[in-house]
């Protein structure tokens, strides 16, 4: 991120407690964040810790007439990066529409996960991320559509591995970064009996540059297409997420692609197919400031075949517990050939693509 984009960001969220002062009383203006450590064990290596994690800020605005706003900054131990920060204008009860660093509409939402570092596609761009354009939303009578168009991600610099979102990165043996992105979404919520469902599907169209002064191998402009079939079901207090996606970027003369995201680089499959399957359970508890557990299974598997490619599969086993204010996740994350979990990408194959495991307990003070 650039000096002035991080003073005005920082800037914003400095000065607008001041300025809320001159808000009408109508206007709901509320400012709060998220302190948390980490502890984690890892079978792989000797490096195990408790650590401060993250510090973050957020701000969030509406007004009586319409408009909104919303931004969070992250300070994690080695940087610091824009979560998201939009503007908007909710035009009824049905339509709204965003503007700047919003969440890119596309797959389950808002999380293909239930678990603390999410699934496998996560770390491919499919989930929870977020890029700098605008977004318009309906819902209405069961229904919703999204409709987006992204300039660039977040930062618009695909060389900046500075970011919380999984992007394109630029390497040298993979010199692209995001240049324009389409996504449409469709989404029907419906009730049978004490079973709600949510069935949708997702698309989504991105154009990559080619970086020539980044690179050691010949390229041109390309683009990537992406496909997912999604249904969600929540019956009492259980929860079936299903999810079935298809991914291709078009990059000449290799069967892989960089992303990164937390500061580091790394490569995935070009095109893979990808499942996700997760089910968990909430359970309201009476144990002191404990008052709910929430137990799941996230499982996520990456299907990719070709020269140097291999499947790349994840599995979270875990529990979030609610104390007041505190929010706490403890996971035990199995991988087999996953780059969270000691692998040196997703979908590749660069000769150990065995299974490794670690613990993560993350405790949060959220207010």
């Amino acid at each position: 991120m650039q000096l002035w984009q991080k003073v005005t960001v920082l800037s914003s969220l400095i000065l607008f407690p001041f300025a809320a002062s001159a808000v009408p009383v109508t206007d709901e203006v509320d400012i709060g964040g998220a302190v948390r450590v980490n502890y984690g064990w890892k079978d792989y290596d000797n490096n195990s810790k408790l650590e401060f994690e993250l510090f973050r800020a957020d701000v969030n605005y509406k007004s009586k007439d319409g408009l909104f706003a919303s931004a969070q900054y992250r300070w994690y131990e080695n940087m610091d990066v824009v979560h998201h920060a939009y503007m908007g204008y909710q035009f009824d009860e049905a339509q709204s529409v965003q503007v700047g660093v919003t969440q890119v509409p596309f797959g389950l939402l808002p999380y293909a996960a239930h678990s603390f570092w999410f699934g496998a596609t996560y770390y491919l761009g499919f989930e929870d991320d977020y890029d700098a354009g605008i977004h318009y939303k309906n819902e209405q009578d069961g229904w919703r559509y999204d409709l987006a168009y992204f300039v660039n991600d977040e930062i618009g610099d695909g060389s900046n591995y500075d970011r919380y979102s999984f992007d394109a990165a630029t390497t040298a043996d993979s010199p692209y970064e995001e240049a324009g992105q389409i996504n449409a979404r469709i989404e029907r919520e419906f009730t049978s009996g004490e079973v709600t469902h949510k069935l949708g599907g997702s698309l989504q169209y991105s154009q990559l540059d080619y970086i020539a002064n980044a690179a050691t191998v010949a390229g041109e402009d390309t683009n990537g297409l992406a496909a997912a079939a999604h249904w969600q079901l929540d019956w009492k207090q259980w929860q079936l997420q299903l999810q079935y996606i298809h991914y291709d970027y078009d990059i000449d003369n290799s069967e892989r692609i960089a992303l990164s995201a937390f500061q580091y680089p790394f490569e995935i499959a070009a095109e893979a197919d990808v499942a996700t399957v997760n089910v968990a359970k909430s359970v309201d508890v009476d144990w002191g400031p404990i008052t709910n557990l929430n137990f799941y299974n996230d499982y996520s598997q990456v299907m990719a075949s070709g020269p140097g490619l291999d499947d790349s599969i994840q599995n979270v086993t875990g529990v979030a517990i609610t104390a007041g204010k505190f929010y706490s996740y403890v996971d035990w994350i199995a991988g087999k050939n996953m780059w969270f979990v000691d692998g040196a990408g997703v979908g590749i194959d660069n000769g150990d693509t065995s299974w490794h495991s670690r613990l993560n307990i993350n405790v949060g003070f959220y207010f």
